[in-house]
């Protein structure tokens, strides 16, 4: 796992081929604005959030965000335990990055 400021997210993900955009918020967090191309699942979920995990492709480069960085850094260690290799934690979360495009 890494933690990526926002920065270094958006950058690495503009120029990953094999990029997957996982959102770990709830629905109705969604509801209030999201990154373009996201898959949401949400953390919240329990076991069912884990099987979810499991059906996704191991081989991707997932690009993990919620609303401050918390839940999706919990989210990549998770995706770590499980096997995949590359995960990246949106440090200051969805939060900053609305705030970043609004400027």
């Amino acid at each position: 796992m890494a933690d990526l400021s926002q920065e270094q997210w958006a950058q690495q993900l503009e120029a990953d081929e094999n990029a997957f955009i996982l959102d770990v918020r709830t629905e109705e967090e969604v509801e209030d604005g999201y990154i373009p191309n996201m898959k949401n699942l949400n953390i919240f979920k329990g076991q069912a959030f884990i099987y979810e995990l499991e059906a996704l492709d191991k081989n991707k480069n997932y690009y993990v965000y919620c609303r401050s960085g918390g839940r999706s850094g919990q989210a990549c260690a998770i995706m770590n335990q499980m096997g995949f290799e590359n995960a990246y934690n949106l440090i200051g979360g969805f939060q900053e990055w609305a705030g970043a495009v609004e400027q």
